[in-house]
């Protein structure tokens, strides 16, 4: 009889594993390194050994869903940054390890905010969409409890909406002006000393060494000009792009997860602003929201792959 779910959540760092009855209930969750020598040849055996460990009998599971930083396009990998998979016949490999065919596999970012729409933020609905803000801005879009993967695996790209047309900087995917160089953690900072450096504002935080995001988030709260211009710059761009994903699939809402959203209702607040003022009259009753489920997103999404199947 089939009884768990294990939802997994590969990171280039470490592997997240969390164990799920079939009502979606996490039971235990741990993680493990992941070893990403060799392309990564060592991670799933070093999962399967993980969970061979864990007292529950194989044939009592129902299925793995894998959340995976690589671009996948109906269970085929195209290619990954962290890890490199690209072509890796996961499903083939796992199977064969757990002797189980329910192998699930999708973009860490897209499984992260099916995980915030099945039991997070989004819990009360079936089509969503998620920002992430940290390093990078990523999300995903879920569509009546799937996720939009599109043709090439870059269906919910949500960084990559270009937001500045003229003078924009230079992104990481080689084009400029994208969301992710105007509202991700190292933008921020980087708006910040540009502002600093131009002498229009003063800040308390202008002797500071080792600025944060978590500084610039303070001090903007206790009304510092120059922090306040860079959290409106940040969020108006965030509410821009919130725009654009409310009229291209008028999600019930959109999610604000990542490191950067930790700063609360202060921030989400003014997205929420910026997006009121210029978005579609049909589509205002749009919520804006901060996601709940923190790191255990993914593997929350890794398992809703399986049940949602």
């Amino acid at each position: 009889m089939k009884k768990y779910i294990y939802g997994i959540d590969v990171g280039g760092t470490t592997v997240k594993i969390g164990l799920f009855n079939l009502t979606g209930e996490l039971l235990k969750k741990w993680e493990i390194h992941t070893k990403t020598e060799n392309k990564g040849e060592a991670i799933l055996s070093d999962i399967y050994n993980s969970i061979k460990n864990n007292d529950i009998k194989l044939n009592e599971v129902l299925g793995y869903g894998f959340a995976i930083p690589c671009q996948v396009v109906d269970g085929i990998i195209l290619n990954g940054v962290n890890i490199d998979w690209e072509g890796y016949e996961l499903k083939k490999i796992f199977s064969k390890l757990v002797n189980n065919n329910n192998i699930y596999i999708e973009n860490d970012a897209n499984v992260a905010a099916l995980g915030e729409t099945w039991r997070g933020a989004g819990s009360a609905f079936e089509n969503s969409a998620m920002i992430t803000v940290g390093t990078g801005v990523g999300g995903g879009i879920v569509v009546g409890s799937k996720v939009v993967e599109g043709v090439h695996g870059s269906g919910g790209e949500i960084g990559h909406i270009r937001v500045i047309h003229e003078n924009g900087l230079r992104c990481n995917c080689g084009n400029t002006g994208c969301l992710e160089t105007v509202s991700s953690a190292p933008a921020i900072k980087t708006a910040f000393n540009s502002l600093l450096h131009s002498g229009k504002y003063d800040s308390i935080l202008k002797d500071t060494k080792n600025i944060s995001v978590k500084m610039i988030f303070a001090a903007a709260k206790e009304g510092d000009l120059l922090c306040l211009e860079v959290i409106d710059k940040t969020a108006y761009y965030l509410g821009y792009a919130c725009q654009i994903l409310s009229v291209i699939t008028n999600p019930n809402v959109i999610i604000i997860g990542g490191g950067v959203s930790n700063a609360g209702p202060f921030f989400i607040d003014k997205i929420r602003k910026n997006f009121m003022e210029i978005s579609f009259e049909t589509v205002k009753d749009t919520l804006i929201v901060q996601a709940t489920l923190g790191n255990d997103a993914g593997i929350y999404g890794a398992a809703a792959l399986v049940i949602n199947d």
